[in-house]
């Protein structure tokens, strides 16, 4: 399950759309990395007189320690609050009121662990007046502003498992100012309002987890999957972790890792290559390198056996999911798995003919082979109908996940799902704000060239690589299965 929050969803489940070719994928990219260790990425494009911009720091929810789950994720809110420069009138005043709430912080805490309420109450109380004050030099949404005044377009932020990314779409004459903003706030963020922000991010957490049956099934779920490697954490953290977050905590967390070492800058649009790197020099190349994360050392333990989820709630929609652990993205089983997912899916698809159509067990059916970093995943989920046995729909999947093991594919089936995905990925390349959000993703999982090299090797798939794709990848004992009934 994709674990990824933040204002709006990100498009990683689509990521695998890139499929095979008749022809090889071009796309002209200046690669630069500064001497600081900051990745940048170029893709001149003189179609549309503007450029969408991405900055990807390489820090989410599997660079958390136990206790600190979330933190990437507040942090992502609280690069909005400003920086020395930007959304305040006093930055002097700012700093005395932020140690002044750091220190009331500090008084609450052991408070609340000695449960001392009328404590908690008054200290609570004078923190909250400090904060009020405090606002009252805000200039609020400066940020936000300053891109929307100049024109900008789909701005943004979201978190996932492996990153935080800012992104927006500016005139191609305005990406000085996108230069100017993302080098200050790499540099001088100050986490304000903190505390009222952890509020509304848990009230995030409780509307989208605990309050939603979906939510809660697929991060259980999530969590069984996995059972070491830290995919299994929630991005957007535990609601005991959110709850113990400190500003301290965020704010060295931010100083060691939102820098340049472990960030990457793409820009996609009506740009000139020498001039804008210039620019990036400009305004990145003094900020200093910043700390490297440690290694992930973790590695996921081979699954014991089949494992199943039943969750019973009245509001539940019906849901049946299958999941399976596959290899990290540059593996070639990725490739076979894509062809697969292919001619599962869709109108046209086995699973829907048959779930749909034939049985009509379902309402809707879709699988995905969804590549990341360390370990990727296969799923299939089923949108079952009122009423449907259960037993019966993950009968259904099996064996159509069976007749790929036993089956080779047909000719026209594969050539189908190849000639569809290379369309769609054509299509794609025409969308810059699309073509920078890839070319930044694959460039986090290691290379750029991964996303456009995708089609070159998806082309030289064969039936018999599907079939034994699905061989390997589609063993019980390797599976999850979980049921989310109305009940």
């Amino acid at each position: 399950m994709k674990k990824i929050s933040g204002f709006v969803a990100c498009v990683a489940g689509a990521l695998m759309l890139v499929a095979p070719a008749q022809a090889q994928v071009n796309l002209t990219v200046h690669k630069e990395v500064l001497p600081n260790g900051l990745t940048v990425l170029l893709h001149p494009n003189k179609q549309a007189p503007t450029v969408s911009c991405r900055l990807f720091y390489v820090t989410g929810s599997v660079h958390e320690v136990p206790g600190k789950s979330g933190l990437a994720h507040i942090l992502e809110h609280e690069l909005f609050k400003g920086t020395k420069k930007v959304g305040i009138t006093d930055s002097i005043a700012d700093a005395k009121f932020m140690a002044t709430q750091d220190s009331l912080q500090a008084l609450i805490r052991p408070a609340i662990l000695a449960g001392d309420t009328a404590k908690v109450s008054k200290l609570t109380a004078e923190h909250d007046s400090v904060v009020n004050e405090h606002r009252k030099i805000f200039v609020k949404d400066e940020l936000w502003s300053a891109y929307q005044a100049a024109g900008g377009t789909g701005l943004n932020a979201f978190t996932s498992d492996l990153m935080t990314a800012y992104i927006v779409t500016l005139p191609k004459n305005k990406i000085e100012l996108f230069m100017w903003l993302e080098a200050d706030r790499m540099q001088n963020a100050v986490l304000r309002e903190f505390y009222s922000e952890r509020m509304v991010v848990r009230e995030e957490r409780r509307m989208r987890y605990d309050d939603k049956p979906t939510g809660r099934f697929y991060e259980t779920l999530n969590s069984m999957i996995y059972e070491a490697f830290p995919y299994r954490v929630p991005t957007i953290g535990w609601p005991s972790d959110i709850m113990n977050l400190t500003r301290e905590m965020a704010d060295e967390h931010y100083r060691k890792y939102y820098k340049p070492r472990n960030a990457i800058l793409v820009l996609a649009g009506d740009l000139d290559t020498t001039a804008t790197m210039d620019m990036v020099k400009k305004y990145f190349g003094p900020i200093p390198t910043g700390e490297a994360f440690p290694p992930l050392t973790i590695r996921e333990p081979d699954q014991a056996g089949e494992k199943r989820l039943t969750v019973n709630r009245p509001d539940a929609p019906n849901l049946f999911t299958l999941c399976f652990k596959t290899p990290a993205v540059g593996d070639s089983i990725l490739y076979p798995l894509d062809i697969a997912e292919g001619v599962l899916n869709g109108r046209s698809g086995r699973l829907y003919k048959r779930l749909v159509q034939e049985e009509k067990l379902a309402v809707g059916v879709s699988a995905s082979n969804s590549p990341n970093k360390y370990i990727s995943e296969f799923g299939v989920t089923v949108n079952m109908r009122p009423g449907a046995d259960p037993a019966k729909v993950e009968k259904v999947v099996w064996e159509e996940l069976e007749k790929l093991k036993t089956e080779p594919v047909t000719e026209r089936d594969f050539q189908k799902v190849k000639n569809h995905a290379y369309a769609g990925l054509v299509r794609s390349l025409t969308d810059m704000e699309n073509v920078a959000t890839m070319l930044a993703w694959y460039e986090m999982f290691g290379d750029y060239r991964i996303f456009l090299n995708w089609a070159d090797h998806l082309n030289k798939v064969t039936a018999a690589d599907v079939q034994a794709a699905a061989q390997k990848t589609f063993v019980r004992e390797k599976s999850v299965a979980g049921f989310l009934l109305k009940k």
